[in-house]
């Protein structure tokens, strides 16, 4: 394998995937998205790219471990016992596979995301 195989974020030519929660998930809003998967590994289990999110709230329900780093804008993330952690441009988590609850974007939001799905 070459150094051509390399996935570079900053010069990757990725077409965004436009769409918006089923209508039965969406809280309030109109929480149209965005996401520019830049890299699926050949197993189909492993992802990386950019997702954008539009104000609104809908529901969540993680099949896939997440790492996300928030680059812009603000958003809640909320979990069925009311608890809730508020994200910012700058915080970095992981959502593990089997979390379910809401996601809020108070602010447009972009964030980087590395995905692992156990098949």
């Amino acid at each position: 394998m070459s150094i051509a195989s390399i996935v570079d974020f900053a010069q990757v030519l990725t077409e965004a995937e436009r769409y918006r929660p089923a209508a039965e998930k969406i809280i309030k809003g109109e929480p149209d998205q965005a996401v520019y998967n830049h890299y699926s590994s050949p197993c189909g289990q492993f992802a990386a790219g950019v997702w954008e999110g539009e104000v609104g709230q809908w529901t969540v329900n993680y099949t896939e471990h997440e790492y996300c780093e928030i680059v812009q804008g603000v958003s809640v993330l909320r979990d069925l016992d009311g608890g809730a952690k508020t994200l910012r441009a700058g915080d970095r988590f992981v959502i593990p596979a089997g979390f379910t609850g809401t996601w809020e974007v108070l602010e447009p939001c972009r964030k980087i995301y590395v995905m692992f799905e156990q098949k």
